[in-house]
């Protein structure tokens, strides 16, 4: 109640200055006021009509385009995703790649210690032919030499006749040595 009697004033100023308006204007005038009023209403619904027209379109064209953004990010998805699965397959075939790899080298470094075995057992054969050919094979010749060619046996010295040429140096080593008496 107090808001509408603190507005009667106004309600009633207002009020009077259109009547006097009214009482003062020609009617002519009022009417062009009025036309000039629908023509700005009119106006203003046009103007309203072609922003909400701008807006719908500038929307669907946003829509558009982020739906044609959506597309292409999905895209992407998809593209990243055959990455990432090709790259897995890759990772799986250079995994089993590197477990051959790594067997295979275990067999060439278990065959490289075999070798090396090998190579040491040839080592220790060639040693103990060198010794053989640099020490026991000349005292046997020389002990040969000593004889000068003859074979004194338990009872009697025979000469020994051994054509060079035609034999090897191992199995004259091994008809000498026939001549020598175990028995002492």
């Amino acid at each position: 109640d107090q808001s509408i009697d603190s507005l009667h004033p106004y309600v009633e100023e207002n009020g009077e200055m259109l009547v006097a308006f009214i009482n003062s204007s020609q009617p002519e005038k009022l009417r062009e006021v009025k036309v000039e009023r629908q023509a700005l209403v009119d106006r203003h619904l046009e103007t309203k009509k072609t922003v909400t027209q701008i807006l719908k379109a500038d929307v669907a064209q946003i829509e558009e385009r982020a739906g044609q953004r959506l597309l292409n990010m999905e895209e992407q998805k998809q593209h990243r995703q055959k990455e990432l699965e090709d790259l897995e397959e890759q990772l799986q075939r250079c995994t089993a790649k590197s477990q051959i790899t790594d067997s295979e080298i275990q067999f060439l470094q278990t065959e490289l210690e075999s070798v090396r075995n090998t190579e040491r057992e040839l080592e220790t054969l060639q040693n103990e032919v060198h010794e053989d050919t640099t020490e026991v094979i000349p005292s046997a010749f020389n002990l040969v030499f000593f004889f000068l060619a003859v074979h004194y046996g338990p009872d009697l010295a025979t000469p020994i006749n051994i054509d060079t040429s035609v034999r090897s140096r191992s199995d004259i080593s091994d008809q000498l040595w026939d001549f020598v008496s175990t028995e002492w």
